[in-house]
């Protein structure tokens, strides 16, 4: 067995609380901003923000929630979510996160699976919160909103931490789509952000000065982890947008002199290309860090070259809290994603199971604390995911260089990456089929400049239908949120399957 470990040494990961870690930093300068809502300008200091966060897991446990209850927490970034979601940590319950602009039925499925027995919702998506609620659990708003209680009445009298099993207690549970079936929810315990963030901030090589942009939303593990936590967490000032916006985004890098920006490869695209760029001052910005989907090498460069500051990448899943990669400060070669983190064993494995030479192309396991404890209530997607001594298969194929950094080839999974979003086919598929013109259909990913990805759909249609493309994509628009949109449809008269009946979905691409 071939095991492949960091380049750099072990780190010591502490057996804490994701709060411990978060606000450790604290009483260095209590008066130091912590978060500016980038939106409104409202500010907090690190004393303002760690004693929001006593006094709202307070009021959560005067009103009842006890350890283990799961709270969905539905927003957009802001001090507010992060307040929330460390008042929810601290009171002992367990995060769901979800995107807040999911459609009444995807969220209903989520708080279902979940057990939530509360919804913190930003005010202007009560509306979608309250039908997939249905009476399950009690909508609470972030703002005043008529007839629902605020989180601001729910803030006591401040509290510690609730005593829990860091190695165990599953603080998390963003959920994280597969090819088949509907999203897993993905258990992470206190110990896998808290070994996440001591990695990263190993790895990243960050100053004491940094001002970090969070743009990425707080509900997807990259934002949540990158962009909120380990940044919290070094004394990095945060600066918060509830969505991205190109103009809006350069104009705060630019007020607040943002050093930091955690991207996607559709923001670099922005950087390299937007006419925008050139009327902002970004003098202030040293690095930034893209994950979540594949960057080419020539439009890094063509991105770094105009912003004039390095770009890198990093690599990692929900399911590993989610980095296994990232570059080592700012030595970045352009393709890769980096090195393996501290604290982290790799392995590149051929079909069979067996370890590949240096430089052939293999699926990457990654072993190590920051790996999950499983898929919630789902023992067969997690005994196909995680071995029994702990090695992860991500679904991905890469290759490694003799200097040790990793370039992600291609994935054996059939997920579609939009914008850093996954969308499974298969929950595609299964919405499609239930159309009454449709017989069979098949979903896979086709390039898109702006979103890395998008959706298309091969629809059969039954007997005498004549359903159009329009209407399939309005069909499907109904239902899911927008990033799960079709971007095309074509229509054929049979699937191409296995003798087993699996979609040849190669055959579609090549095609």
């Amino acid at each position: 067995m071939n095991i492949m470990k960091s380049l750099l040494p072990d780190v010591t990961i502490p057996v804490a609380c994701i709060g411990d870690i978060v606000l450790a930093r604290v009483d260095d300068d209590p008066d130091a901003i912590a978060m500016v809502d980038g939106a409104t300008g409202k500010s907090h200091t690190r004393a303002e923000f760690r004693d929001a966060i006593a006094r709202l897991a307070g009021g959560l446990i005067a009103d009842g929630l006890k350890v283990g209850d799961a709270v969905a927490l539905m927003a957009a970034n802001s001090p507010e979510y992060a307040i929330a979601f460390h008042a929810i940590a601290r009171a002992g319950g367990t995060i769901t996160t979800i995107n807040p602009v999911y459609g009444a039925e995807e969220v209903a499925y989520q708080l279902d699976n979940a057990k939530a027995t509360r919804v913190i919702v930003d005010a202007q998506f009560v509306e979608s919160a309250t039908k997939a609620a249905d009476g399950r659990a009690e909508v609470v708003t972030i703002g005043a909103v008529d007839g629902y209680r605020s989180m601001d009445d729910l803030y006591g009298e401040p509290a510690e931490q609730v005593p829990v099993d860091p190695m165990t207690h599953i603080v998390v549970l963003p959920y994280s789509s597969g090819t088949t079936g509907l999203p897993k929810g993905v258990m992470l315990t206190h110990h896998n952000l808290v070994s996440n963030i001591c990695q990263l901030n190993v790895i990243i090589d960050s100053t004491d000065d940094e001002v970090c942009l969070a743009v990425l939303p707080y509900f997807h593990i990259y934002g949540m982890q990158a962009t909120m936590n380990a940044v919290l967490a070094r004394g990095t000032k945060v600066v918060t947008m509830p969505r991205f916006d190109m103009e809006a985004a350069l104009s705060l890098m630019s007020e607040h002199a943002v050093t930091v920006l955690y991207a996607v490869p559709p923001m670099i695209l922005g950087l390299a290309k937007h006419p925008l760029v050139d009327e902002y001052d970004l003098s202030s910005l040293r690095k930034v860090i893209s994950g979540a989907a594949p960057l080419g090498a020539e439009l890094t460069n063509e991105a770094a070259k105009r912003v004039d500051c390095a770009i890198v990448q990093a690599y990692g899943m929900t399911e590993m809290s989610p980095v296994s990669h990232c570059t080592h400060g700012i030595d970045g070669r352009p393709g890769s994603s980096g090195i393996t983190v501290p604290n982290t064993e790799c392995r590149l494995i051929d079909e069979n199971g067996e370890d590949i030479a240096l430089g052939e192309v293999g699926e990457l396991l990654v072993r190590g604390p920051q790996v999950m404890q499983g898929y919630l209530g789902n023992e067969q997607a997690t005994r196909e995911t995680l071995s029994d001594d702990g090695w992860l298969r991500t679904g991905d194929l890469a290759r490694t260089d003799a200097d040790g950094h990793y370039y992600m080839v291609d994935r054996l999974k059939e997920l579609i990456k939009v914008k850093g979003f996954q969308v499974p086919p298969a929950e595609l598929e299964g919405l499609i089929i239930s159309h009454p013109a449709v017989a069979d259909v098949a979903v896979i990913g086709i390039p898109d400049e702006e979103a890395g990805e998008r959706p298309k759909a091969f629809v059969v249609r039954k007997p005498d239908q004549n359903v159009t493309e329009d209407e399939i994509k309005a069909f499907v628009a109904e239902h899911v949120s927008r990033y799960k949109h079709l971007g095309e449809v074509a229509f054929m008269d049979s699937i191409p399957k296995s003798a087993s009946g699996k979609i040849l979905r190669r055959m579609l691409r090549d095609a």
